[in-house]
């Protein structure tokens, strides 16, 4: 079994450091196998927010953690034009990694990050033909036993972004990126962007676009919340590829703890949650954990 935390959309220079402080007792405590982060670092892409950023990859690192990490929209440089189109990701290479297409496997899954943020599209996310091929070849030569996952900020899917069902939108090369998901046997995605907690299978949500666990997180110390939901970040159990357990790991207002739980279980076409009656099957959303009011 792999144990997994998965994090995203930090925003060092909008952040709680009590909450930040919090995340890295957590982590520390329970010790997962990798630490994904899945982009949004900082809140401008300026440079003390990088130094932040990187001191709290330090720690963690120090402390004995794997750190998988992709940048974000927000890692770009929004103000610095000149910046922002002539080297968009130095300041994010030179304080948080150079590798824009981390790998990470162990005897039970193979984890793949892959850069959606881009210059041109300002929040919204892109990937491109080397992208696609390189999905292609890393996950090709996985052994089959083994889960595959895919890391992106932005999500692959569009997501429903409020009760009233209205999407949002998917990545640029869509199609070509859901087929190459499809093509590579990709189990799970991860994502973050939205600040908003959802897990469901892709073959629920529409025709054609493949088997993947669909896995979002919200923020995790960002003070820029949506949807009256609070920071948070999920913890995974991937305890053989057809067997999954997702909790989600909520901030209360002094600490981080459990929350709303799903066992999702593949029967070789679509994810299943096998606790419905708890959780709903397409939303997992933190903000039900009666904690905050407690």
């Amino acid at each position: 079994m792999t144990r997994i935390a998965h994090l995203s959309d930090l925003h060092f220079g909008a952040n709680d450091p009590k909450i930040v402080a919090a995340s890295e007792a957590w982590l520390q405590k329970r010790q997962p196998d990798l630490v994904i982060i899945s982009g949004d670092f900082t809140q401008r892409a300026r440079t003390a927010q990088f130094r932040d950023a990187s001191a709290y990859l330090n720690r963690l690192r120090s402390s004995g953690l794997k750190v998988l990490a992709i940048p974000g929209n927000h890692d770009i440089p929004l103000f610095d034009v000149f910046r922002r189109f002539a080297t968009p990701l130095a300041r994010y290479s030179r304080y948080i990694g150079n590798d824009l297409a981390p790998w990470f496997e162990d005897d039970a899954v193979a984890v793949l990050g892959i850069n959606t943020a881009r210059s041109l599209t300002i929040k919204d996310g892109r990937i491109n033909a080397e992208q696609i091929a390189l999905m292609r070849t890393r996950f090709g030569a996985v052994p089959a036993h083994k889960t595959r996952i895919l890391v992106t900020h932005h999500p692959l899917f569009a997501l429903p972004l409020d009760a009233d069902s209205k999407l949002s939108e998917a990545v640029g090369r869509h199609e070509d990126a859901v087929t190459a998901a499809l093509d590579s046997g990709i189990h799970i995605a991860l994502a973050g962007h939205f600040h908003r907690t959802y897990a469901k299978s892709a073959a629920s949500m529409a025709e054609n676009l493949g088997s993947a666990l669909v896995i979002q997180a919200g923020t995790a110390t960002s003070t820029r919340l949506r949807n009256a939901e609070p920071q948070s970040f999920n913890w995974l159990h991937v305890e053989r590829r057809e067997h999954v357990s997702l909790q989600v790991i909520a901030w209360d207002g002094t600490s981080f703890g459990d929350g709303a739980q799903a066992i999702f279980d593949f029967d070789g076409s679509e994810w299943t949650a096998t606790n419905a009656s708890s959780v709903e099957q397409d939303l997992i959303r933190a903000r039900h954990l009666e904690a905050k009011g407690r």
